[in-house]
C-alpha cells in the first residue's frame, strides 16, 4: 500500500483549516497532519501548491451518472459505472436512490445491489413509494401507495442493503412508522404535504431528517408554515438541499442556511439521460427534465454543488465542505469518512481556487 504525503495543502480536516501542512496517508487511511519538513523519508510526496485537501465528498441523494440511471440500468457493471465516475468527480460515498417505481422493480434493484461491492457505495436510498401524491413531483401518483406493515415487510423482508428511505410522514400511522423504524433505515421526510403540526409530530417520534427542502413539500406560508416550517422551527430536523441554482434559488438556500445551520447538508439529486423506462429525463440548460417539462433531477457533481454554496450562496468555503462531508457523515453515525482525522478512511480530494479537481485519493490509492 502507497506511502502518499500531500503537501504544501490548505487542509480542510472537518473541524480545522491547516495551512502549509502535509497530510499523510498509508494502508489507506489518514496517518498524521504534519509540517511540510517532517514528511517522513519513506513517504511518496506530492506538492498541491495551496490548493485545497479536504474529505472525498458525500451524496446521499442520486440516481445514475454519465449514461447510467440505475432505475433504467440495474446491473452490477451499471453501479460499478457509477461508483467508478462518481470517485472521478470527488464524491467518495454515495447512497444509489431510485425515485417511486414499481414494486417488481424496487426489488429487481435490491437484488442486484445485494451483489455490489464498491466501498463508494453506502447503499440503497428509496424516494418512495410511500409519498403524498400531491407532492409527487416527477413520481408518478399511480405508483405511489398507502405504507402498512404488510407492503413494508413485501419490500424490505431480509434487506441487506436498503439504508434509507424518503416518506411522507402525514400518510403514516404511528405505529406503522414504528414498525418501519424497526428496519433500521435512515429515514428522510419529503415528497410531503405535512401542516406544520404533522411534520413536526414526524421529527418527534425520530424521523431525523428531510428530502430536498423546499422541493415536493408544503412551502413556508405565514397563516400555515408547513413541512418547511416544521424544519426550521424542529431543533433536530435535519434536510438535505441541491445548490444547482435551479432546484432552489441561491437566496433561499441563504434563507435556509441560516434558519438552520449545522442541520443543512448537500445533495445532488443527479440524475443521466435516460429515454426508456417511466423517467425519461431530458437535458435542459443545467437540470433534467421529463419531456412535459416537470424538473426531474440535477445536473451537477456535488464539488460544483459546494463551488454554488461559496460563489453564489456566500457560504464560507469550510462550512460549504463541511455541508457535503462531515454533515452527511454525522448523519449516517459514520466517523470514518467526511472527515481527515487520524484514522479515517483516506478518501481525499484537492481542488484548487477555481474548484477545478485536481487530485482524488480513495482508499489511499491515486485515482486521478
Amino acid at each position: 500500500m502507497n506511502k502518499i504525503a500531500l503537501i504544501g495543502g490548505r487542509i480542510y480536516t472537518g473541524e480545522s483549516i491547516l495551512e502549509q501542512k502535509a497530510l499523510l496517508i498509508s494502508e489507506g487511511k489518514i496517518v498524521a497532519i504534519v509540517n511540510d519538513q517532517e514528511v517522513p523519508a519513506d513517504y511518496t510526496s506530492y506538492p498541491v501548491n495551496g490548493s485545497t485537501v479536504c474529505a472525498g465528498l458525500i451524496d446521499l441523494q442520486l440516481y445514475g451518472d454519465g449514461s447510467d440511471l440505475y432505475s433504467a440500468e440495474r446491473s452490477v457493471a451499471s453501479l460499478e459505472r457509477i461508483a467508478e465516475g462518481l470517485v472521478r468527480k470527488g464524491t467518495t460515498s454515495f447512497m444509489m436512490t431510485l425515485a417511486t417505481n414499481t414494486i417488481p422493480v424496487f426489488k429487481d434493484a435490491i437484488r442486484v445491489a445485494e451483489g455490489f461491492r464498491h466501498d463508494a457505495f453506502i447503499g440503497l436510498h428509496l424516494e418512495g413509494p410511500f409519498l403524498n401524491p400531491k407532492k409527487r413531483g416527477a413520481h408518478p401518483a399511480e405508483l405511489i401507495i398507502e405504507p402498512t406493515k404488510e407492503k413494508i415487510d413485501d419490500l424490505l423482508a431480509g434487506n441487506q442493503v436498503v439504508k434509507m428511505m424518503t416518506i411522507a410522514p402525514e400518510c403514516i400511522t404511528d405505529d406503522v412508522l414504528k414498525y418501519l423504524q424497526g428496519y433500521n433505515l435512515l429515514l428522510s421526510a419529503g415528497h410531503s404535504d405535512a401542516t406544520f403540526e404533522e411534520g413536526t409530530h414526524g421529527y418527534d417520534l425520530g424521523i431525523p431528517t428531510s428530502t430536498h427542502l423546499f422541493n415536493a413539500m408544503s412551502p413556508l406560508h405565514h397563516r400555515e408554515v408547513g413541512l418547511v416550517g416544521a424544519i426550521f422551527n424542529h431543533p433536530t430536523a435535519q434536510a438535505s438541499i441541491i445548490v444547482d441554482g435551479h432546484h432552489v434559488s441561491f437566496e433561499a438556500v441563504k434563507i435556509a442556511k441560516r434558519q438552520m445551520g449545522e442541520r443543512l447538508f448537500m445533495i445532488t439529486d443527479a440524475v443521466a439521460s435516460c429515454d426508456k423506462d417511466i423517467y425519461r429525463h431530458v437535458l435542459n440548460d443545467g437540470y433534467y427534465a421529463l419531456p412535459d417539462g416537470t424538473i426531474s433531477g440535477a445536473a451537477i457533481s456535488l464539488l460544483e454543488g459546494v463551488k454554488n454554496a461559496v460563489q453564489k450562496v456566500g457560504i464560507p468555503l469550510d462550512e460549504a465542505i463541511r455541508m457535503a462531508t462531515l454533515y452527511p457523515a454525522n448523519l449516517l453515525n459514520r466517523g470514518d469518512i467526511g472527515n481527515l482525522n487520524h484514522g479515517s478512511m483516506a478518501n481525499v480530494i484537492v481542488f484548487n481556487d477555481d474548484f477545478k479537481l485536481e487530485q482524488v485519493i480513495f482508499k489511499g490509492e491515486l485515482k486521478r
